[in-house]
């Protein structure tokens, strides 16, 4: 009987050895950093604010010989295939419409002069542009075969957003910016321009496509 007792007591030492070993370690601390989720900013992509600053203004920048070029494979490179566009009359078009009204010269103008321009970044894959655009001696040929005069300034506002690793302009709107007519009272002050001749913003950045031709003898201009 004195082996089964030999080997119970050595079973009942091992048993205790292990405990006290069990309850010398340190135990785990949870406020340590490796025990919780790593923080936000670890997983913040940093954002080249200057690149994508510079990537933009030359896309803005490059309109005018788009224009004067008829360079359609730079509109189909920069437009997105969803790009949606405001006028400054209210009318829609998009990129289908910027290749047609590019590659046919229905466009014209002395000199188109890019200015005013701001990038607003809103993260590594999206930016607003805003600017101003002057159209010197323009015309718009309409599809009716009328000529419309299209000169003047436009404020306009351009949405980007990095597609596929490219810069995609995927949103615009413009409008035409009007001088107050000479009044004694600023608060009588009126657009110089009838508005039955109020431009859609087709040489803008934004937008170089003019919307149809009104039903009305006097055409709208279109940039």
């Amino acid at each position: 009987m004195r082996k089964p007792s030999l080997v119970a007591a050595l079973v009942v030492v091992v048993s205790l050895f292990a405990i006290i070993q069990i309850a010398c370690q340190p135990a785990a601390d949870t406020n340590r950093s490796d025990s919780l989720t790593p923080p936000t900013n670890a997983n913040r992509q940093t954002v080249d604010t200057a690149a994508i600053e510079a990537e933009l203004l030359r896309i803005e920048r490059d309109w005018p010989r788009v224009v004067k070029e008829k360079d359609v494979a730079a509109v189909g490179r920069v437009e997105a295939d969803d790009a949606i566009f405001v006028y400054a009359d209210g009318s829609v078009g998009n990129k289908q419409r910027d290749l047609a009204d590019i590659s046919s010269g229905a466009m014209t103008a002395d000199d188109i002069e890019m200015s005013d321009l701001t990038v607003k970044i809103l993260d590594n894959d999206a930016a607003i542009v805003t600017g101003q655009t002057e159209i010197k001696n323009g015309r718009y040929k309409m599809p009716d075969g009328k000529t419309a005069d299209i000169s003047g300034k436009y404020r306009f506002i351009d949405t980007f957003a990095r597609q596929g690793g490219d810069w995609k302009l995927v949103a615009g709107m413009s409008t035409k910016i009007t001088a107050p007519a000479a009044s004694a009272s600023p608060a009588a002050a009126a657009p110089a321009a009838s508005p039955a001749m109020k431009p859609s913003p087709a040489a803008t950045a934004t937008k170089r496509v003019p919307p149809p031709p009104p039903a009305s003898p006097m055409p709208k201009t279109t940039p």
